[in-house]
């Protein structure tokens, strides 16, 4: 039985040796910041939404600072009690800190963005946290 034990611990050991502690969101000068913008469009088909997430991906992915981005549309099949379903298209943008996130706000690109896709924007959405 002691052996048995033994060989437990042993083999756990050599399986954590390449474990390492989930890496800190943290930068230096504090911590990601998770920008969720959530678009309701006037014209909400299906090609509108499709041509809104493609603008997100032209304009607004590549910017200093982002470590995760994604663009995408509703999904239809989610429709429980809690499922927010008063939306067409969301963002989703982690910065590695506010100061790469209040850059984002002044780029060109956001500008450009904004101008292009506003006229079909019934209503625009943002939640911004701090995330650990």
């Amino acid at each position: 039985m002691r052996n048995t034990l033994i060989a437990v611990v042993v083999m756990a050991a050599i399986l954590c040796s390449g474990c390492t502690a989930p890496s800190s969101r943290h930068s230096a000068d504090g911590p990601a910041l998770a920008h969720d913008v959530y678009f309701t469009l006037h014209d909400n088909s299906p090609a509108a939404k499709a041509a809104l997430v493609q603008a997100c991906e032209k304009y607004l992915r590549d910017h200093p600072g982002v470590t995760f981005f994604a663009a995408g549309q509703l999904v239809e099949a989610h429709a429980r009690d809690v499922n927010v379903r008063d939306w067409d298209v969301g963002l989703h943008i982690v910065f590695q800190d506010k100061a790469s996130h209040d850059l984002y706000q002044e780029a060109e690109a956001h500008h450009q963005f904004i101008e292009e896709n506003r006229e079909n924007w019934k209503t625009v959405r943002v939640f911004d946290t701090y995330v650990e």
